[in-house]
């Protein structure tokens, strides 16, 4: 598999004024969950960078728990997907209730992590870097370079880190999965 990381985008393109920016539409979830992985897809580099720079702080006050953490939720976000991937009634719950499937990620997680009196390190160093990308991935508004972007990635053009993480999740648009399809149909 081909993985190609995204350009990290210009930062008056991930963070202008407030006319990028809107409130989501909370009666359409699909428009809303659609926006907010198309944003993940397309500034998966800031994010990145952003992740990384408050991991840093976090880890830099306490590293051992940091590293602890980090480690306790891969081996759960990786557990979970196993198990989805080999079991039917995780994997249908996992199609059915896919922010339920993440809670439950992050929650098995907190609990590991709580045995080891980790807590604060799990709040601040993991949940909240990834709570600043949803805020952000939910209120930007996409443009068209995003769309074109994200429409490669969905067809399988270019596989980059985040669309890895958001396919293991099956979180992808549902556009893109039935292009995605089609080309598959069409090579065979």
């Amino acid at each position: 598999m081909d993985v190609q990381v995204a350009p990290l985008r210009a930062w008056d393109d991930f963070f202008p004024g407030t006319d990028r920016f809107c409130r989501p539409d909370f009666k359409d979830i699909s428009k809303w969950n659609n926006r907010v992985v198309s944003n993940l897809l397309y500034y998966q580099t800031n994010y990145l960078a952003l992740a990384a720079a408050v991991i840093c702080l976090v880890g830099f006050l306490s590293p051992f728990n940091m590293i602890l953490g980090a480690t306790v939720v891969t081996l759960v976000f990786m557990g979970f997907v196993w198990t989805s991937h080999n079991k039917d009634f995780v994997r249908k719950f996992k199609k059915q209730y896919p922010t339920l499937f993440i809670m439950s990620i992050m929650l098995s997680s907190y609990f590991v992590i709580s045995m080891f009196g980790g807590v604060m390190v799990f709040v601040f160093g993991i949940t909240f870097p990834m709570l600043l990308m949803f805020i952000h991935a939910s209120l930007r508004l996409r443009n068209v370079k995003n769309k074109l972007e994200n429409k490669m990635e969905g067809v399988g053009l270019k596989k980059t880190p985040m669309g890895i993480v958001l396919d293991a999740l099956e979180q992808q648009e549902e556009n893109f999965a039935k292009i995605a399809d089609f080309i598959s149909k069409v090579k065979e």
